[in-house]
């Protein structure tokens, strides 16, 4: 029997409006009861706009007892309905709080709120004391409504970001922030559960040194479809709206993120979709990473270390103001998600992580492309150049294009250390490659030894080795000593049955002329 549309609850993050309008709605009430059946103390770190909120406003409304808004769903046989609780929630989700004042008064007014929300009479703790008011305010429930309190923090790590390229800024807000958190330690014997969100994890050292307790939910792989559609929602669920899309298409451009489990999409991309019928960059577009390519700019990050790359959880799992990590950032941030979970000799865990998807690929190496070489306006038409060059095996047009696109980068952006160096080049390659959803090997290894860089599109390969000269007048040469490694080592025979057409590319750039001076091909 074919199903009906629904609304598409784009931005709704309440699920009382999603229950009783006519809304598709996932059922992500068996990972609320499971928390809830376990534990106390949850945290979970997810990027923006994964549904976080409405799966904290879901638990509210279960912690609450509103049973009639669960008909048909897992909670409904689940749940212990003869149990009301007192919901504190506290989210900082909306508007931006740029010092501490603000952010003191923020949260002043949300425990007024929650005050008049719970019928609790005005608090007698002085204004300026927010541990105290707070620890009251959790008391004071727990007596009026006879039973243990459930506090939700959403966004909890928002003022931090908010302020992150100012880092005194951003100290003194997590140190207000961490005034706030540490009462739920001292709370404990009034609490029946606890849930923060947000999207970075900050180190317990710098703000939850009070709560040593937190169940961090974040890589456990069973937790890891909490947010997100998986592929069974989609083709269930979502049935009805997938008339005359490409299904595989779908998956290629928005599945993929992954936290050690099943793999999910991004709420947000998915809607956008259904409702629009283009295949568009929605989520990239509706947040830019702009301090997170500012930090690549200034640590020199090489790029074409993002295809392969495998941390230990430290890396993933803490965030700190004062040692920012770029692929910490990342992570956290949605930008690179789990490949593959490894376990050593020792039994300790390593990560191999990956770029999720064809949106996340071409629009974030696109903004690289903007960072690195300066290139706004022309970049989408190079992009396509790039394309039509590599996907027609056109090498004299491609060497005219990469010349192309380095002689338009701005003067200034050769007057600092990373453009002297061989790493500068290849970054804004793999940047303009890895753009195209194109599949780029970073440092490609054989037998013999590693190939800077493979691209493979369509029905052509490309194995390319770089060399930087520094001569003020570069001469072309009869032997071209990029293309002499390659041949040598032979690089290219790992793709001799591949049934595509293999070149064999060097490329020699001077720093000089900044620019592409020689590019030979076999």
């Amino acid at each position: 029997m074919q199903q009906t549309k629904k609304h598409l609850p784009i931005g709704i993050q309440t699920f009382r409006e999603i229950r009783d309008g006519d809304y598709y709605y996932v059922d992500k009430t068996a990972y609320a009861c499971q928390l809830a059946g376990q534990g106390k103390y949850f945290f979970l770190s997810r990027p923006r706009r994964f549904g976080k909120s409405l799966f904290l406003d879901t638990l509210k409304e279960l912690f609450e007892g509103n049973c009639e808004l669960f008909s048909g769903l897992i909670a409904e046989n689940e749940w212990d309905w003869s149990q009301r609780y007192p919901v504190i929630r506290i989210s900082f989700g909306s508007g931006v709080v740029r010092d501490r004042q603000e952010l003191e008064m923020r949260i002043r007014q949300l425990l007024t709120d929650t005050r008049t929300r719970l019928e609790l009479p005005p608090s007698q703790v002085e204004k300026q004391d927010i541990t105290g008011q707070f620890i009251e305010l959790i008391s004071q429930a727990y007596e009026q409504h006879g039973n243990k309190v459930v506090v939700l923090i959403d966004e909890y790590d928002k003022p931090i970001l908010d302020n992150i390229e100012d880092s005194e800024q951003a100290a003194k807000l997590r140190e207000g922030l961490k005034n706030l958190y540490s009462v739920l330690k001292d709370a404990d014997p009034w609490l029946r559960f606890a849930l923060l969100t947000g999207v970075s994890k900050f180190s317990k050292v710098s703000l939850f040194s009070g709560i040593n307790n937190l169940h961090d939910l974040t890589l456990i792989p069973k937790f890891s479809a909490i947010c997100g559609y998986t592929e069974h929602d989609v083709d269930t669920i979502f049935a009805p709206e997938l008339e005359k899309l490409d299904r595989q298409q779908i998956r290629e451009w928005y599945n993929g993120y992954n936290w050690g489990g099943e793999s999910v999409y991004n709420p947000f991309d998915l809607l956008l979709l259904f409702a629009d019928r283009q295949f568009r960059f929605y989520w990239f577009e509706s947040g830019s990473p702009s301090f997170l390519i500012k930090l690549f700019q200034q640590q020199k990050v090489f790029l074409p270390m993002l295809a392969d790359i495998e941390v230990d959880e430290t890396i993933l799992d803490s965030f700190d103001l004062e040692r920012i990590e770029p692929i910490t950032l990342l992570f956290q941030a949605g930008y690179l998600t789990i490949d593959k979970i490894n376990i050593d000799e020792l039994g300790e865990i390593s990560y191999a992580l990956r770029v999720p998807n064809r949106e996340v690929a071409s629009a974030l190496n696109s903004h690289f492309i903007g960072s690195y070489a300066e290139l706004h306006s022309l970049r989408k038409v190079q992009r396509s150049r790039l394309f039509r060059c590599l996907n027609s095996g056109d090498l004299p047009a491609l060497q005219q294009e990469i010349q192309a696109v380095f002689a338009a980068i701005p003067w200034r952006n050769f007057c600092h250390d990373l453009p002297q160096t061989e790493g500068y080049y290849a970054s804004v390659l793999y940047a303009f490659f890895a753009s195209l959803h194109a599949m780029v090997i970073p440092e490609d290894i054989s037998n013999q030894g590693q190939a800077d860089m493979t691209i493979m599109l369509g029905e052509y390969i490309y194995v390319m080795e770089l060399k930087r000269d520094t001569r003020t007048e570069y001469q072309v040469t009869a032997e071209n000593p990029a293309l002499k490694q390659i041949i040598e080592r032979n690089y290219a025979d790992k793709y001799r049955a591949s049934g595509k057409r293999v070149f064999q590319v060097g490329l020699i750039f001077n720093t000089h002329a900044r620019n592409l001076v020689q590019m030979d091909w076999i």
